[in-house]
């Protein structure tokens, strides 16, 4: 067997384990690789087939859901849990498609936006500002669990949803992001990354792995506009990071990727000036 083709059977291999080991899985990583291989081996092709119709789905294409759906109910998971739920949704998809039902994905569709809304969306990118002086009004729960749920709506690739935080209140735990080159908010949001999920896909480049969480931030810095707080997205040193992992007991498997601060407001930062898109756009199909 040729070099390349034992590269690509061990990289087969390494998606397409044994029952045992599945079973012998953290759970992270178990739910992780379940849902990675819903996403790769039944999500795109019933979407796929769904709006192309034609010829039915084939028999076995739901194979691979089925047997991990098995393997999750065989390790006692929560049926609860929103990734079961979502294997069984897509399995009645798959068992439509395979009669040769149409399926109505209608239901789904985002809700047109009016212009008042459109225009408020742009309102939000474009009036962000990175702030960095805040009063000492306290920010509620609420709002940070809800800044914190945009951060996981983000586009993340295979679906391995690696994102994790910390809430970290300076008045609750003062001097852990002394040495920053800003002055600290009231509320420091720390985006951290289970690298366990990542085992489900081999074939993710390391990349994927700062976009995964570039676009959680984003998200997060957005949203904190969008109910009236106002943030700065920053990177820590390795000082700082030490800290918090010590502070907290963050375990090896955990990175620390960036953090937002967040708060009230008390400047407004003149907006920077952009490019022009035609000096930005270097080149264009018509």
């Amino acid at each position: 067997m040729a070099a390349n083709d034992q590269d690509i059977q061990k990289i087969l291999a390494s998606f397409n384990l044994a029952d045992e080991e599945y079973l012998a899985l953290d759970e992270t990583e178990f739910r992780a690789r379940f849902r990675e291989r819903i996403h790769h081996t039944l999500e795109i092709q019933v979407y796929a087939n769904a709006y192309r119709g034609g010829k039915p789905l084939g028999d076995k294409q739901a194979d691979t859901v089925k047997r991990l759906v098995a393997l999750w109910e065989k390790r006692g998971l929560s049926r609860e849990l929103p990734e079961y739920g979502y294997a069984q949704k897509l399995l009645g998809f798959a068992g439509a498609r395979a009669a040769g039902e149409p399926v109505d994905l209608s239901p789904f569709a985002p809700r047109p936006l009016g212009d008042t809304e459109r225009e408020a969306f742009f309102t939000i990118v474009k009036e962000r500002r990175s702030v960095r002086e805040f009063t000492s009004r306290r920010v509620p729960d609420a709002l940070i669990d809800r800044i914190l749920e945009a951060g996981l709506w983000a586009a993340h690739s295979c679906n391995l949803q690696s994102i994790r935080y910390l809430v970290v209140r300076e008045e609750v735990s003062p001097g852990l992001f002394r040495g920053s080159d800003v002055p600290g908010g009231p509320v420091h949001l720390v985006i951290l990354q289970d690298e366990r999920v990542y085992r489900a896909n081999p074939l993710n480049p390391v990349r994927n792995r700062l976009l995964d969480a570039g676009a959680a931030a984003q998200n997060i810095a957005l949203a904190a506009h969008a109910i009236g707080l106002e943030g700065v997205w920053l990177t820590f040193n390795d000082e700082i990071a030490g800290r918090l992992r010590k502070h907290y007991r963050i375990d090896g498997h955990i990175s620390l990727v960036t953090y937002v601060d967040v708060g009230y407001g008390d400047q407004t930062p003149c907006p920077i000036p952009r490019l022009p898109v035609d000096e930005a756009v270097l080149g264009r199909d018509r």
